[in-house]
């Protein structure tokens, strides 16, 4: 077995409130908002980011790559 999945299968409410409650007494209640607004922060600047570079990336190849059909066809033959 992947041991990653057989300890995500372990834990248990306890130590859920355990974990809860250590970082509870770690940070203070006070403390708490703040961490978790400068988290979701900096989630949504690297969605923003991610999306921009996918966005221009895929403008890219829409716009540099050309379908076999729009070839010039006045070639000139030998």
């Amino acid at each position: 077995m992947n041991a990653p999945l057989m300890i995500m299968g372990m834990i248990g409410t306890w130590q859920i409130v355990v974990i809860v409650a250590l970082f509870l007494l770690l940070f203070g209640g006070k403390k708490i908002p703040e961490l978790m607004r400068g988290f979701g922060r900096g989630m949504k600047e690297f969605k923003d980011a991610v999306n921009k570079d996918y966005s221009a990336e895929t403008k890219n190849e829409t716009t540099t790559t050309t379908p076999a059909d729009n070839k010039p066809t006045n070639e000139t033959t030998k």
